[in-house]
Protein backbone atom coordinates (compact mmCIF):
# COMPACT_ATOMS: atom_id res chain seq x y z
CA UNK A 1 0.00 0.00 0.00
CA UNK A 2 1.33 3.21 -1.28
CA UNK A 3 0.99 5.87 1.50
CA UNK A 4 2.10 9.82 0.96
CA UNK A 5 0.83 12.96 3.28
CA UNK A 6 -1.89 14.11 1.39
CA UNK A 7 -3.69 16.36 3.89
CA UNK A 8 -5.43 18.66 1.19
CA UNK A 9 -6.64 17.61 -2.25
CA UNK A 10 -9.43 18.77 -5.16
CA UNK A 11 -12.65 17.42 -5.75
CA UNK A 12 -14.09 19.58 -8.93
CA UNK A 13 -14.34 23.16 -7.67
CA UNK A 14 -13.88 22.06 -3.36
CA UNK A 15 -10.50 21.26 -1.47
CA UNK A 16 -11.00 18.28 0.66
CA UNK A 17 -9.27 17.85 4.12
CA UNK A 18 -7.60 14.21 4.94
CA UNK A 19 -7.36 14.51 8.60
CA UNK A 20 -7.47 9.88 9.10
CA UNK A 21 -7.69 6.42 7.92
CA UNK A 22 -10.00 5.26 10.65
CA UNK A 23 -13.15 4.71 10.41
CA UNK A 24 -15.36 2.49 12.81
CA UNK A 25 -17.22 1.17 9.68
CA UNK A 26 -15.86 -1.47 6.59
CA UNK A 27 -18.41 0.23 4.01
CA UNK A 28 -18.89 -2.59 0.76
CA UNK A 29 -18.56 0.21 -1.10
CA UNK A 30 -16.22 2.42 -0.13
CA UNK A 31 -14.08 3.53 -2.80
CA UNK A 32 -10.70 2.78 -0.66
CA UNK A 33 -11.04 -0.74 -1.02
CA UNK A 34 -10.65 -0.27 -5.02
CA UNK A 35 -8.32 2.93 -5.25
CA UNK A 36 -6.14 5.14 -3.15
CA UNK A 37 -6.29 8.13 -4.28
CA UNK A 38 -8.64 10.39 -6.24
CA UNK A 39 -8.15 11.85 -9.36
CA UNK A 40 -6.05 15.52 -8.41
CA UNK A 41 -4.26 13.41 -5.35
CA UNK A 42 -1.62 11.33 -4.06
CA UNK A 43 -2.54 8.55 -2.39
CA UNK A 44 -4.84 9.93 0.72
CA UNK A 45 -3.39 6.81 3.11
CA UNK A 46 -1.38 8.56 5.35
CA UNK A 47 2.23 8.04 6.61
CA UNK A 48 0.90 9.50 9.89
CA UNK A 49 -2.04 11.42 11.19
CA UNK A 50 -1.20 14.89 10.68
CA UNK A 51 -1.10 17.57 13.40
CA UNK A 52 -2.46 20.93 13.48
CA UNK A 53 0.60 22.85 12.34
CA UNK A 54 0.91 20.56 9.37
CA UNK A 55 -2.63 20.90 8.38
CA UNK A 56 -2.65 24.58 8.54
CA UNK A 57 1.51 24.31 7.11
CA UNK A 58 -0.77 22.83 4.12
CA UNK A 59 -3.26 25.22 3.62
CA UNK A 60 -0.68 27.89 3.73
CA UNK A 61 1.71 25.92 0.77
CA UNK A 62 -1.85 26.97 -1.01
CA UNK A 63 -2.08 30.35 -0.45
CA UNK A 64 -5.20 32.87 0.08
CA UNK A 65 -5.10 33.65 -3.44
CA UNK A 66 -5.74 30.30 -4.33
CA UNK A 67 -7.66 29.27 -1.44
CA UNK A 68 -10.28 31.77 -2.46
CA UNK A 69 -11.28 30.27 -5.26
CA UNK A 70 -12.85 27.43 -3.71
CA UNK A 71 -16.19 26.63 -3.32
CA UNK A 72 -16.20 24.89 -0.24
CA UNK A 73 -14.01 23.33 2.09
CA UNK A 74 -14.82 19.64 3.01
CA UNK A 75 -13.74 17.57 5.73
CA UNK A 76 -13.57 14.22 3.93
CA UNK A 77 -10.45 11.88 3.23
CA UNK A 78 -9.72 8.28 3.42
CA UNK A 79 -11.67 7.40 7.11
CA UNK A 80 -14.55 9.06 9.08
CA UNK A 81 -13.45 12.82 9.79
CA UNK A 82 -14.78 12.88 13.28
CA UNK A 83 -12.71 10.23 14.75
CA UNK A 84 -10.63 13.69 14.84
CA UNK A 85 -13.27 15.33 16.09
CA UNK A 86 -11.00 18.08 18.35
CA UNK A 87 -8.81 18.80 15.62
CA UNK A 88 -11.13 19.13 12.79
CA UNK A 89 -12.94 22.05 15.31
CA UNK A 90 -9.09 23.61 15.64
CA UNK A 91 -8.77 23.45 12.00
CA UNK A 92 -12.53 24.27 10.86
CA UNK A 93 -12.32 27.49 13.33
CA UNK A 94 -8.84 28.50 11.80
CA UNK A 95 -10.49 28.39 8.43
CA UNK A 96 -13.01 30.34 9.68
CA UNK A 97 -11.03 33.32 11.11
CA UNK A 98 -8.43 33.50 8.19
CA UNK A 99 -9.89 32.18 5.14
CA UNK A 100 -14.49 32.74 5.64
CA UNK A 101 -14.84 29.55 3.69
CA UNK A 102 -17.98 27.49 3.64
CA UNK A 103 -17.77 24.09 5.67
CA UNK A 104 -18.91 20.63 5.42
CA UNK A 105 -18.27 17.55 6.49
CA UNK A 106 -18.77 14.48 4.58
CA UNK A 107 -19.76 12.02 7.60
CA UNK A 108 -21.17 8.12 7.96
CA UNK A 109 -23.46 9.91 11.26
CA UNK A 110 -21.76 7.76 13.63
CA UNK A 111 -19.91 10.55 15.99
CA UNK A 112 -21.61 10.45 18.86
CA UNK A 113 -20.84 6.22 19.21
CA UNK A 114 -17.03 7.04 17.99
CA UNK A 115 -16.72 9.93 21.21
CA UNK A 116 -19.81 8.71 23.66
CA UNK A 117 -21.63 11.88 23.99
CA UNK A 118 -23.25 13.96 21.42
CA UNK A 119 -21.48 16.10 19.55
CA UNK A 120 -23.27 17.82 17.69
CA UNK A 121 -23.22 21.24 19.92
CA UNK A 122 -19.41 21.29 19.35
CA UNK A 123 -20.68 22.42 15.61
CA UNK A 124 -22.40 25.31 15.67
CA UNK A 125 -20.88 28.41 14.16
CA UNK A 126 -17.94 26.34 12.48
CA UNK A 127 -19.81 23.86 9.97
CA UNK A 128 -22.05 24.96 7.50
CA UNK A 129 -23.06 21.70 6.58
CA UNK A 130 -23.37 18.30 7.02
CA UNK A 131 -23.93 15.28 4.36
CA UNK A 132 -24.45 12.30 5.73
CA UNK A 133 -24.38 8.93 4.14
CA UNK A 134 -27.98 7.37 4.50
CA UNK A 135 -27.21 4.56 2.22
CA UNK A 136 -30.94 2.67 2.61
CA UNK A 137 -34.06 2.77 4.10
CA UNK A 138 -33.85 -0.42 5.91
CA UNK A 139 -31.94 -1.16 9.15
CA UNK A 140 -30.90 -4.45 8.59
CA UNK A 141 -29.61 -3.58 4.80
CA UNK A 142 -27.85 -0.64 6.10
CA UNK A 143 -25.94 -3.19 8.97
CA UNK A 144 -25.28 -5.47 6.05
CA UNK A 145 -23.75 -2.63 3.61
CA UNK A 146 -22.15 -0.40 6.42
CA UNK A 147 -20.89 -3.14 8.71
CA UNK A 148 -20.57 -0.46 11.67
CA UNK A 149 -18.07 -2.08 14.59
CA UNK A 150 -21.25 -0.63 16.48
CA UNK A 151 -23.36 -3.19 15.64
CA UNK A 152 -27.42 -2.59 15.07
CA UNK A 153 -27.48 0.31 16.88
CA UNK A 154 -25.68 2.28 14.18
CA UNK A 155 -28.84 2.92 12.01
CA UNK A 156 -30.78 4.90 14.58
CA UNK A 157 -27.46 6.54 16.44
CA UNK A 158 -27.23 8.07 12.65
CA UNK A 159 -30.40 9.04 12.40
CA UNK A 160 -30.58 10.84 15.75
CA UNK A 161 -27.12 12.47 15.25
CA UNK A 162 -28.86 14.08 12.06
CA UNK A 163 -31.41 15.05 13.47
CA UNK A 164 -29.72 17.10 16.66
CA UNK A 165 -27.76 18.77 13.84
CA UNK A 166 -30.46 20.22 12.91
CA UNK A 167 -30.10 22.41 15.60
CA UNK A 168 -26.56 23.63 15.35
CA UNK A 169 -25.24 23.22 11.63
CA UNK A 170 -27.61 25.07 9.15
CA UNK A 171 -27.94 22.65 6.29
CA UNK A 172 -28.22 18.81 6.99
CA UNK A 173 -28.37 16.80 4.07
CA UNK A 174 -28.84 13.00 4.06
CA UNK A 175 -27.54 10.92 0.94
CA UNK A 176 -27.96 7.75 -1.04
CA UNK A 177 -26.24 6.54 -3.87
CA UNK A 178 -27.64 6.75 -7.96
CA UNK A 179 -28.58 3.32 -9.13
CA UNK A 180 -28.01 1.77 -5.53
CA UNK A 181 -31.92 1.48 -4.68
CA UNK A 182 -35.42 0.90 -6.07
CA UNK A 183 -37.89 4.35 -6.64
CA UNK A 184 -39.71 2.95 -3.85
CA UNK A 185 -36.74 2.67 -1.27
CA UNK A 186 -35.79 6.32 -2.58
CA UNK A 187 -38.92 7.14 -1.68
CA UNK A 188 -38.72 5.49 1.66
CA UNK A 189 -35.80 7.58 2.39
CA UNK A 190 -37.09 10.80 1.06
CA UNK A 191 -40.18 10.52 4.05
CA UNK A 192 -37.40 9.57 6.71
CA UNK A 193 -35.72 12.78 5.84
CA UNK A 194 -39.02 14.75 5.42
CA UNK A 195 -39.83 13.50 9.04
CA UNK A 196 -36.07 14.63 10.47
CA UNK A 197 -36.76 18.33 8.57
CA UNK A 198 -33.53 17.62 6.33
CA UNK A 199 -32.30 17.72 2.94
CA UNK A 200 -32.71 14.75 0.72
CA UNK A 201 -30.20 14.07 -2.26
CA UNK A 202 -29.22 11.11 -4.55
CA UNK A 203 -25.36 11.65 -5.23
CA UNK A 204 -23.57 10.69 -8.14
CA UNK A 205 -22.05 6.90 -8.22
CA UNK A 206 -18.71 6.42 -8.56
CA UNK A 207 -16.15 3.73 -9.00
Amino acid sequence: MHKSMTILYEVHDNLYVNLTNKCPCSCTFCLRQTRDHMEQSDSLWLEHEPDFDEVIAAFQAIGPAKLAQYQELVFCGFGEPTERLDLLLKVAAYVKEHYAMSIRINTNGLGDLIHHKDITPSLKGLIDTLSISLNTPNQQKYHNLVRSKFGDISFQAMLDFAKNSKRYVPQVILTTVSTTLTSEEESQCQRICDDLCVTYRIRPWED
